[in-house]
């Protein structure tokens, strides 16, 4: 081994472990690898920044513009407003909000089209008094579903294809995926038909309030009549830089004040206030405050005629995502108040203001009617009481047919994927359905700087011949049972990897891996591809398999054992199809 290949292989070691902890965001990890192979000389600076202008990159942020011009122009959400209309028992709402899903998630990023559909699949789900959590977790795998029937469906299948085709193998053509696609839409469908009543859980709505686990912070403090606070405002006590308090509301005698900053206090006012109970405590020894004893929250507490409390999920390509609410100043710009967020169904404990955000994040907001509609017409946040607006709805169909050309002009050949999906972006702007900075806006920067910065790493393992090591342990322990042998472990280790770090970063490394072991079979490396393609593009059995998995984990009231429960079956019904049907369809 040389000492090329073992430096590689511990960037390689380094990168996973990184990954896997999510002590980084993952962009920032590739850029890492990238940055150490560039420093210890194991690639050219040519070979470093060839990620950027990889077909896949480049691809990959074209469709994300075209993505956000459907989303803009109201086309996903005019589709999902049939599906309300049609899911009328539990068994056609499933398979109306699957197959719907699935066909739009075959063109159009699947994050962005479950963005759109989590508030419709809830409207559905209240209508018809089904529990959202029987319908959200087969929304979300059915998105990875449509995700696998094209070529443009997910980065992934773009990036493999790239792989391939510069490993001199070809590029993969638009619907070369959709008959293996296709068997696994109908697996999939007829698994939760099947199954599914004993699979998914059914967990009836519950108080905001309840589901926050705002009992633990909030309660009422009565203000005695030789307290310090008495004749200061609120925003002078200093309350909250002093105690890590909020004060939500000021009860006098004959009204009650809420977000009362600049209100004076008065001896016998009632505070509601939110805290952890170690400050609260400190609170009501120092400031000689009485706790009420016999205080009960619910979700009437928090509200008035025109005060509310809505949820609101942080939106993919989010300009909150690594911002705290002290940095975006949350509380000035949307004029209202985040009093908990939760992660991947876990209420965050820390002190709010500190807390950075991520994809997924559902926030619980308190705020006035007209602001809560400002909330709803702002792209970073995903309010869920009601259907996406449609703004330009009358460009729809000049963005359907937009997207009609780029996927007819690559399918047919006429045109490269990477021309027809520029040329479609640029369409988007010139025809005024997205604006330049909405199409800058829509990019999801950590996608593109994760391939970017991750793609090196193939060139390297393969340059350094680290990759054809690990090919050779892998035929020697399973070569002598066949290539379909391999292949099976060659998905099951993407699955596995998908399931617990980025499924991109899961299929840049793994896909130099199944080239030298089909070259050293002797074998057409393209069906261990489209194992790569097919795995990686499935991640069900966690809520941080796939980016839609984490988007639904809030909203369905789930834990983390539901989607052990529901995904790890589909994973193995999924990898014993693929074993049967890619060698048919993919030949070695």
């Amino acid at each position: 081994m040389t000492l090329d290949a073992i430096m590689v292989l511990a960037i390689l070691v380094g990168a996973v472990a990184l990954f896997v902890s999510e002590k980084y965001p993952i962009d920032f990890v590739a850029l890492l690898v990238l940055g150490s192979l560039l420093l210890f000389g194991l690639i050219t600076p040519q070979e470093g920044i060839s990620g950027f202008s990889n077909p896949a990159t480049v691809t990959v942020a074209a469709m994300f513009i075209l993505s956000a011009g459907l989303q803009k122009t109201g086309a996903t959400a005019a589709v999902g407003r049939l599906m309300v209309r049609f899911g009328r028992s539990y068994f056609t709402a499933l398979v109306t909000i699957m197959g719907t899903i699935t066909v739009i998630s075959a063109f159009i990023n699947n994050t962005a089209a479950v963005a759109v559909f989590i508030p419709l699949v809830m409207i559905v789900a209240n209508k018809r008094k089904i529990a959202a959590s029987r319908l959200l977790i087969p929304l979300s795998y059915a998105s990875q579903f449509g995700g696998v029937c094209t070529l443009i469906g997910t980065s992934t299948n773009l990036l493999v294809s790239s792989i391939s085709d510069e490993a001199g193998y070809g590029a993969f053509s638009m619907f070369e995926f959709s008959r293996m696609g296709l068997v696994l839409f109908v697996a999939g469908v007829l698994f939760f038909l099947l199954f599914g009543r004993w699979l998914l859980p059914e967990r009836q709505a519950q108080e905001l309030a309840v589901v926050y686990q705002l009992g633990e912070y909030i309660t009422e403090l009565r203000v005695g009549e030789n307290s310090p606070l008495i004749g200061k405002s609120v925003l002078e006590s200093r309350l909250g830089q002093d105690h890590d308090v909020t004060v939500l509301r000021l009860l006098h005698v004959t009204k009650a004040v809420w977000a009362p900053l600049r209100q004076a206090v008065q001896g016998g006012d009632v505070l509601l206030v939110r805290g952890k109970i170690g400050e609260l405590m400190r609170l009501r020894e120092s400031a000689r405050l009485q706790l009420n004893a016999e205080f009960k929250l619910r979700d009437e507490t928090l509200q008035s005629e025109d005060l509310r409390l809505v949820q609101a999920l942080v939106a993919p390509g989010s300009n909150l995502v690594g911002q705290t609410l002290k940095e975006v100043d949350f509380r000035s710009r949307y004029e209202a108040l985040v009093l908990a967020i939760q992660r991947r169904g876990e209420p965050i404990r820390d002190k709010l203001n500190s807390v950075r955000f991520r994809l997924g994040d559902a926030l619980l907001i308190q705020a006035h009617q007209d602001q809560i509609q400002k909330l709803r017409s702002d792209e970073n946040l995903i309010v869920l009481d009601e259907v996406p607006g449609e703004p330009l709805r009358h460009k729809a169909p000049l963005v359907i047919g937009i997207l009609v050309a780029v996927v007819g002009l690559a399918a047919f050949n006429v045109l490269p994927i990477l021309v027809t999906a520029i040329l479609g972006a640029l369409a988007m702007v010139l025809t005024r359905c997205l604006r330049l900075e909405e199409a800058y806006k829509a990019i999801n920067w950590q996608v593109i700087f994760l391939l970017a910065g991750i793609l090196p790493l193939g060139i390297a393992m393969q340059k350094s011949g680290a990759a054809g090591l690990i090919a050779g342990k892998a035929v020697g322990m399973v070569g002598g049972m066949g290539p379909v042998a391999v292949l099976a472990v060659v998905y099951l280790m993407t699955s596995v990897m998908t399931d617990t770090m980025s499924n991109n970063a899961a299929a840049v490394l793994l896909a130099p891996i199944a080239i030298s072991t089909a070259v050293q079979m002797g074998v057409d490396p393209r069906p261990f591809l489209m194992a790569i393609t097919f795995a990686a593009s499935t991640g069900f059995s966690t809520p941080v398999g796939y980016q839609t998995n984490t988007m639904i984990y809030n909203f369905g009231g789930y834990k983390y054992t539901d989607f052990l429960r529901t995904g790890v079956p589909l994973s193995i019904l999924f990898w014993i199809l693929s074993v049967i049907f890619i060698p048919r369809f993919w030949s070695f």
